[in-house]
């Protein structure tokens, strides 16, 4: 119990060099693109997921937004496999660094304003003043409003953080507690061994609900800027 509670956070090196870009690059393995006339069952396993959430989340675009669908289908399935893979024992979860999740948050952002600057100017700008506000609070609002609208992707980046750092130190804390118990109340060591489980499924489902979350909002602003 002596270990800190952040190690499994700190970015892994080899040969005091980072290798978090290898990590990163990893996930891309798990979806081969096909190359036979009739795939598997793993891969039409995939292709089906795809287009069932590519449906569901495009359906509410216009066809400027669906030009994006390339990419959001990228992120959720980089940020699922990521999650995933980082519930692995001994391995290294890169959403579980706010520096990364900014730097996919902010030019995911920054790419729906300036898509909504160009092609929806006028209703882009009015979302900076509701209609009918008093003069009076115009100043105001405006200010407020430009708040919002860079606050946006740093809320996306501390969600998705928030969220698996804080799944993956309680199922540390719950395995540290199993193990000191093991040896002091059987009994005790088996219902918190069994809470890790349930803990470690409930986690799989989180990795997965965050990466459409993250996705979905994304969408979201797209649909909001075009």
């Amino acid at each position: 119990m002596n270990e800190n509670l952040f190690t499994s956070f700190t970015t892994p090196t080899m040969m005091g060099l980072p290798v978090v870009v290898l990590i990163i690059m990893f996930p891309s393995i798990l979806f081969p693109s096909p190359s036979r006339l009739i795939n598997n069952r793993l891969v039409s396993l995939q292709q089906w997921l795809v287009q069932l959430t590519s449906k569901q989340m495009l359906a509410i675009h216009n066809h400027k937004g669906q030009t994006w669908a390339l990419m959001l289908m990228s992120l959720i399935l980089f940020i699922g496999s990521t999650n995933l893979l980082g519930l692995l024992p001994h391995s290294f979860t890169p959403t579980t660094q706010l520096s990364m999740n900014l730097g996919m948050a902010i030019p995911l952002w920054a790419g729906t304003v300036v898509t909504g600057f160009r092609h929806k100017t006028k209703a882009s700008l009015a979302h900076f003043l509701p209609q009918g506000t008093p003069i009076p609070l115009i100043p105001m609002l405006v200010i407020i409003e430009t708040i919002s609208l860079f606050i946006q992707p740093v809320a996306l980046a501390v969600r998705l953080t928030a969220n698996i750092t804080a799944g993956h130190l309680l199922m540390h804390l719950i395995g540290g507690a199993t193990l000191a118990l093991t040896n002091i109340n059987a009994s005790v060591a088996l219902i918190t061994f069994i809470i890790l489980i349930l803990l470690t499924v409930l986690e799989f489902a989180v990795a997965l609900i965050q990466a459409y979350v993250f996705t979905l909002l994304v969408s979201l602003y797209l649909h909001d800027n075009t």
